[in-house]
């Protein structure tokens, strides 16, 4: 009843934060959109990752288009392996498309050749959840969906939970790759980045790389929220004394 439209609406509300929870984890998306100018920044997102969503579209022509030996589902998933993301999940999405039409014979086409190039890329086929959605629909986004009753796998939230978890280095020296520098009126330079190894908290003295300048962290914040310490795998803001944005750009 009232707990599941609450729970409906609060995803979709959160998407444009970029972060939403499962039963198990808090997600945060780095979204790597599919246009070539973009390849640089999917390069600094992704290395950012625990898992990646390799989103496919099915309808006709769309899908093997992305395939295609220059076609940028292909490109993504290498990237993705490139930089070290190791767990995929494949969204097979806008299964409501009238050339689709929700059918099963489609998707396994989709699966078959999927399939096969991600294993030349690295990974291993039978270890990924190859998800129909429609994204649009929100079919088997959340819940099952009546439209694709020959589906038995997990919907895509569930496929979320299935991610393991990484092992958190905390005991290493810190390291942040940096995704971005803001400048935040009435509190100054921010970094925003992954913590990788070690943990980072207030008052802490961080060195920049590759300008070598250190400075004195001031706060960490994550998803809007000040943070005593932020562990690997936290994607963290953290206000830095004295530094402008040129200083620290990479």
């Amino acid at each position: 009843g009232q707990l599941k439209s609450e729970r409906e609406r609060g995803i979709t509300i959160d998407i444009a934060l970029w972060k939403f929870e499962t039963g198990k984890y808090y997600i945060t998306i780095i979204d790597a959109p599919g246009h070539r100018d973009f390849i640089k920044n999917m390069i600094t997102g992704t290395s950012q990752a625990d898992a990646a969503v390799l989103v496919i579209a099915s309808p006709t022509g769309e899908f093997e288009a992305g395939i295609a030996k220059t076609g940028q589902t292909r490109e993504h998933a290498l990237l993705a392996y490139t930089l070290g993301v190791k767990q995929m999940i494949v969204a097979i999405n806008k299964m409501d498309e009238k050339s689709v039409n929700w059918s099963q014979p489609r998707y396994d086409e989709i699966v078959k050749e999927t399939s096969s190039f991600v294993k030349k890329i690295g990974y291993n086929p039978e270890k990924i959840n190859f998800v129909p959605i429609s994204g649009w629909a929100g079919d088997n986004m959340l819940e099952k969906s009546t439209n694709l009753g020959w589906y038995k796998g997990p919907t895509l939230l569930e496929a979320l939970d299935q991610i393991t978890e990484p092992k958190r280095p905390t005991d290493k020296p810190l390291r942040v790759p940096l995704q971005d520098v803001y400048k935040i009126g009435g509190i100054g330079t921010v970094p925003v980045g992954r913590v990788e190894t070690g943990i980072l908290k207030p008052g802490m003295i961080v060195t920049f790389a590759p300008a070598a300048l250190s400075t004195e962290v001031k706060s960490v914040e994550m998803h809007h929220v000040a943070l005593p310490e932020a562990v690997p795998g936290d994607n963290v803001g953290f206000n830095v004394k004295n530094l402008s944005v040129k200083d620290i750009r990479r």
